[in-house]
């Protein structure tokens, strides 16, 4: 089978397009960009989707797994080359249910069907194989190169190596016989001995039925005898009852007395506790929390007195910052009216005098030199000296007034740069709002410790003056505390007092309502036993007679339900026949199981060196001679024999790359044995050489180029080195695959 050209809507691809080519194609595209889901699609296109197939945990099933993204139904279009002409797979959805569900299979470019074509047999016409044979051979997903036991490909393997036939696999047949076997004995279930079960069922039956007349006879002669023992014990119970009546006669009365007593002590200490004028609970517990609540009271006075002591130090220093200030003594707003209008200077006018002499002199002279010119010219050259001396006195005096105000400047604060005067009242109205802070901070923290001292002073005054009026010894906190706690004693002495003729007249009253009239003492003697001792064996033997006389009730219902001895008795010999033909069936089973598993060492025999010998080949090949041999159990578990050892090595000593390498290696061995070669179904690689070094991926790539005479092999790939292996290679096709942006 030839795979032209493939059409896909179908997960992330949505009706994205793949065309093949004949021999190798090597596919490179990035990490999610549809490899793996190619490989799906096609696997899907020959054997269809498993509608019944549920999610698990971790693995969603494939009609959900590869539902299109863009929301549209699964559908898809293969054109393929088959015994020698085109035809084209298409597979739809018409019902949500059943994705992929609606199969054709055509000639390439006409209606007509392809006959005996269905989306039932479509792969396993096409390949040659089953579903199962055909995803443990030749295809191979990505981190899937280990091949798997399946029952499918044993069939096939050992039909190629030996008969032909594929009806029967030995795993099949072992599981039948193991199964009948269990059915007949597993361990302690099967049929067996269920049997064995009933026989020993009915044998103690009919041994108890034996024994139950006895048993019988037996219970009501103990019930009889243990009514009498009844009678005795309750007869000794009621002694006890007459000996322990007259003792309550006497403990009441010296009950009566203790609660007198008791009564009277307690009016004696509530009498000296009134003429002492001593204050109730609630009184003394009440000062005795506020002589507690002064001491809380009096740490935070401290506390408010330390903060404000704090404070005063932040306000002597803000003050002192203030009267470093060029500006200290003015508030901010003076100071912002000061910057407005700048000192000026007094200027200094002799230069502009003698300028001023100088030039009415030179104009005197001008004058008269050119007297005799003409009064006209006169004017005009006195006019352009008085100009000129004017316009020089206007500059002079200007400058005069910049350096003076310059100095005026200085004088007053240090310097002449207006930026750095401004940037000084700024700090000064910085360091004036801080101070006026830490002052109103300072009035806060005064008045809190003011108010906390007057509640202190307050309270105290006022707990003194209410314990001095019954204690006039209370002058302080300290002794009216402990006047306290001694007046708490004295009430705490009187409550138990209290307390204690209560509780004394309650027991006279419940001895007086248990006992009813009670005796006179000495009316009865004390039992030798006590009563513990005969209320237990009272007791006893109340339940032991109730038992013997259910025992009886019992045992006489067992011996009318138990039957006949005789139909007891054929009911064992029939169970008996039946076990033992059970028996002689399992022996039979386990002759025959025994035999298969002969016959399965056998056949195992023939096939796995064949299989083990080709996969030598192929691993030698992939590896640069560096293995030689390979073998393999029935359950596909894989060793190697490394160049120049005896040794051969499990799959897991091996490094990660080897063992794919290995794997790989096995299963293009099993398409060689269990594939058709005819027609050869294509060879399908999901990114299967990305743990291969670039040595051995070339020598598998080299394989694999050869392999490709024989079958089309889709090679998908992550890396360029494939790609770049082939280049110039007019042999193999190479693809270049990218994301469209609708993918992305």
């Amino acid at each position: 089978m030839l795979i032209q050209r493939m059409a896909a809507s179908f997960g992330r691809l949505q009706n994205d397009t793949l065309e093949l080519q004949p021999g190798l194609n090597i596919l490179q595209a990035p990490n999610e960009t549809g490899k793996s889901t190619w490989c799906a699609f096609l696997l899907s296109m020959l054997y269809g989707i498993n509608s019944r197939e549920r999610d698990r945990p971790g693995a969603p099933a494939d009609k959900n797994r590869y539902a299109p993204w863009s929301g549209a139904l699964m559908a898809g279009r293969v054109d393929c080359r088959w015994n020698g002409r085109d035809i084209t797979l298409l597979r739809a959805t018409r019902r949500q249910g059943a994705p992929m569900g609606e199969f054709k299979a055509l000639y390439t470019g006409t209606a007509d069907i392809v006959p005996d074509l269905t989306g039932q047999t479509c792969g396993e016409t096409l390949l040659g194989v089953t579903r199962e044979v055909y995803e443990r051979s030749a295809f191979i997903r990505q981190s899937g190169l280990a091949v798997s036991r399946d029952a499918e490909l044993e069939r096939r393997i050992a039909a190629l190596l030996t008969s032909g036939e594929e009806d029967v696999s030995f795993s099949e047949a072992a599981a039948a016989l193991k199964k009948q076997l269990n059915r007949r004995r597993h361990n302690k279930t099967g049929q067996i001995p269920a049997l064995e079960a009933q026989l020993a069922e009915l044998s103690e039956q009919l041994r108890q039925s034996d024994a139950l007349a006895n048993q019988l006879a037996q219970a009501r002669w103990e019930a009889e005898s243990l009514d009498a023992r009844v009678q005795s014990l309750s007869e000794e119970l009621e002694a006890w009852d007459r000996w322990e009546s007259a003792q309550r006669s006497q403990s009441l009365d010296k009950l009566r007395q203790e609660a007198a007593s008791a009564q009277t002590q307690a009016e004696a200490l509530r009498a000296q506790l009134e003429q002492e004028r001593i204050p109730g609970s609630d009184v003394i517990a009440r000062l005795r929390g506020a002589i507690v609540n002064l001491e809380t009271t009096r740490k935070a006075l401290h506390k408010a007195r330390d903060e404000r002591d704090e404070v005063m130090k932040a306000v002597l220093r803000a003050e002192d910052a203030v009267s470093k200030s060029p500006f200290a003594g003015q508030t901010p707003e003076q100071v912002q009216r000061q910057l407005e209008t700048p000192p000026q200077g007094r200027p200094s006018y002799t230069g502009a005098a003698v300028l001023g002499i100088a030039g009415a002199a030179a104009s005197a002279l001008t004058g008269w030199g050119l007297r005799a010119q003409g009064t006209a010219l006169s004017i005009s050259l006195a006019a352009a000296v008085l100009f000129f001396t004017a316009f020089a006195m206007f500059f002079l005096v200007r400058g005069q007034k910049r350096k003076a105000s310059a100095a005026a400047l200085i004088r007053r604060y240090g310097t002449a740069d207006t930026d750095q005067i401004a940037h000084m009242a700024e700090e000064y109205d910085t360091l004036c709002r801080a101070r006026d802070e830490v002052q109103e901070d300072l009035r806060a923290k005064s008045a809190a410790a003011d108010a906390l001292y007057a509640t202190l002073s307050s309270n105290e005054q006022g707990i003194l003056l209410e314990v001095r009026r019954f204690a006039s010894a209370a002058f302080d906190i300290p002794t009216a505390d402990l006047l306290l706690r001694r007046c708490a004693q004295r009430r705490k002495e009187l409550t138990e007092a209290e307390s204690a003729a209560r509780e004394a007249a309650l027991r006279v009253e419940a001895l007086s309502q248990n006992g009813g009239r009670p005796q006179t003492a000495g009316s009865a003697a004390r039992p030798a036993r006590s009563r513990e001792v005969i209320g237990q064996e009272l007791a006893q033997a109340k339940d032991a007679r109730a038992a013997a006389r259910s025992a009886a009730d019992h045992l006489a219902g067992q011996l009318h339900a138990a039957g006949d001895r005789v139909v007891l008795q054929s009911q064992i010999r029939t169970l008996t026949d039946r076990r033992d033909a059970l028996e002689t069936e399992y022996a039979a089973l386990s002759e025959a199981l025994e035999a298969l598993e002969q016959a399965g060492t056998e056949l195992q025999g023939r096939f796995s060196p064949a299989l083990g010998r080709r996969a030598a080949e192929i691993f030698h090949a992939l590896t640069g001679g560096r293995y030689t041999g390979v073998v393999l159990d029935r359950d596909f578990r894989v060793c190697a024999q490394p160049e120049g050892d005896q040794i051969y090595r499990d799959a897991p000593f091996l490094s990660a790359g080897t063992v794919d390498q290995l794997y790989l290696a096995v299963r293009l061995a099993v398409c060689d044995l269990a594939l058709p070669q005819e027609d050869a179904a294509p060879l399908i690689l999901d990114d299967a050489l990305t743990a291969f070094d670039d040595e051995r991926c070339a020598a598998a790539l080299t394989y694999l180029k050869e392999e490709a005479k024989k079958r089309q092999i889709l090679l998908f790939t992550c890396h360029s080195r494939e790609a770049e292996f082939f280049a110039g290679d007019s042999e193999v096709s190479v693809q270049r695959l990218t994301a469209s942006p609708r993918q992305v």
